[in-house]
């Protein structure tokens, strides 16, 4: 049966194949979600693999991150505005495949064992051994389809591993370069 096109005429199935063929860098947006109350349970960490991610701007420096639209991360960000991004080195595969599982209930399992620093700014996880860590702000959000860009002002930039090879994103599989 083929793909049935929107009106515009090109289908999801598509325009999915078209932009597989993009390679991405992968990182790992991380945000603590407060306690509810001051006498209730803990905060949690939360965490997301993106490859929807870019720099805006230099002036101020800005960065944007796409959200599937009603997605936890979505939903935090919509209230907690700090957040963390770990730029992800070859070598943290791994990292990226244990958070862009779907449909799971709670991170904090996902963050047990993984080498991590607290951001000073943002309070999230910032992975050790990352090629960069950035703390952002969130600026602004613009509803965009079946996702929502978010705009975020970089307070904080470091780089952790130094130098080493990105992780990517190309044809549905994690990849390195070379």
């Amino acid at each position: 049966m083929p793909a049935t096109p929107h009106a515009e005429g090109v289908s999801n199935d598509e325009f999915r194949a078209a932009m597989a063929r993009l390679a991405a860098g992968v990182v790992l947006i991380t945000a603590h979600e407060p306690a509810l109350t001051d006498d209730g349970p803990r905060g949690e960490d939360v965490g997301m693999t993106a490859t929807a991610f870019m720099s805006v701007s230099l002036d101020p420096p800005l960065v944007l991150v796409s959200l599937r639209e009603g997605s936890r991360m979505d939903d935090l960000l919509a209230e907690q505005p700090l957040w963390g991004v770990s730029l992800l080195a070859e070598s943290q595969r791994q990292v990226a495949g244990r958070f862009a599982m779907k449909g799971r209930i709670s991170d904090r399992l996902l963050f047990a064992d993984l080498p991590s620093t607290r951001g000073e700014v943002c309070g999230a996880p910032l992975m050790d051994g990352a090629l960069a860590t950035l703390e952002c702000r969130t600026e602004s959000r613009v509803p965009a389809g079946d996702h929502t860009l978010v705009v975020g002002r970089v307070l904080t930039a470091a780089l952790p591993a130094g130098e080493g090879a990105p992780l990517t994103y190309f044809r549905g599989k994690y990849r390195t370069l070379g």
